[in-house]
């Protein structure tokens, strides 16, 4: 079989660092163009728009979108209206009627749409999974902080509006959780840390409700210094679950600490070749309708300015 030709739609840091690594290692996939404003390659002819790749190398069936989630709608749209394939990065759009409508798009033009949560490509999940899924939620406690300036260096798109802010990471956490947890999450209460030269949020806490009447607590905080902390630690009627330590004991390297992104989206990628092969999407929206459902509900403080 011949493999899928690729292009790339965006070339920042998560395209150079795991998606060109991740296309070119999956033998199912043939990378042969990108779409950048900022950066070439020796490797494939880079263009400034989809519209002018696509009409260059019409071999292309599928398409990757690597931009940030502001500029994920129109080249989506655009592809998907020529019939190809695709993979949208997270955060898939700033709107849910956006995210509906290229959903609407694919099923029309009998395409695959896939909506990543990369944090969700673990097997630690999917057993984490099946163990919570008879178990009875009586709390949690999810911690998520990151260095922006080591993740997200230079990236302003993420601080302006449509840019998610804090949430840019974690939806991460609320991806893995909305897999994980055996009933549905509601946003009970929500705050925003702003900086004040900002439109997003620097740091973000949460309650989620389930309808069990239980409450998952979540920090989320793009100023710390140091090694990541991601911590998913879930209360149950058989005692408490720590998604790290539960990790370790199926035999993988700690969980959120140092697990590769690598293999995630060498995951992806491969449930990508078998959606495509299938003739199906996977478009789960519920970690984006959280989301947006915090940025509703949140009150706001005003925090001092984030210098880079």
């Amino acid at each position: 079989m011949q493999p899928v030709r690729v292009g790339i739609v965006g070339l920042g840091k998560i395209a150079r660092d795991e998606h060109v690594p991740a296309l070119k290692a999956n033998d199912a996939f043939e990378l042969v163009a990108a779409t950048s404003t900022h950066h070439n390659r020796e490797d494939m002819p880079v263009f400034a728009r989809i519209e002018e790749m696509l009409d260059a190398v019409p071999e292309i069936g599928a398409v990757s979108i690597c931009t940030p989630p502001q500029a994920h709608y129109a080249p989506a749209k655009a592809a998907l209206l020529r019939g190809k394939h695709v993979l949208l990065e997270k955060p898939p759009t700033p709107t849910l009627a956006e995210f509906e409508e290229l959903t609407a798009l694919a099923a029309q033009n009998g395409v695959t749409l896939f909506q990543t949560w990369h944090a969700r490509e673990t097997p630690a999940i999917a057993a984490a999974t099946e163990y919570l899924s008879t178990r009875q939620i009586k709390g949690g406690k999810v911690v998520w902080k990151e260095d922006v300036r080591h993740w997200h260096p230079g990236q302003d798109w993420i601080w302006s509006e449509g840019g998610f802010g804090v949430l840019d990471a974690g939806i991460n956490a609320i991806s893995i959780l909305t897999e994980i947890l055996p009933e549905p999450m509601t946003v009970e209460a929500a705050h925003f840390l702003v900086p004040s030269n900002m439109a997003s949020p620097i740091a973000v806490a949460v309650a989620f409700a389930l309808p069990s009447g239980a409450v998952i607590d979540v920090e989320f905080d793009f100023r710390h210094r140091g090694i990541q902390t991601r911590t998913v630690h879930i209360e149950t009627d058989a005692g408490p679950f720590d998604l790290a330590r539960f990790s370790a004991a199926q035999g993988e390297a700690a969980w959120g600490e140092v697990s590769s992104q690598r293999q995630e989206y060498a995951a992806l990628y491969q449930r990508f070749a078998t959606l495509i092969k299938e003739g199906r999407s996977d478009t789960d929206k519920r970690p984006l309708e959280l989301v947006l459902d915090i940025f509703r509900d949140a009150s706001r403080s005003t925090v001092e300015a984030f210098r880079e």
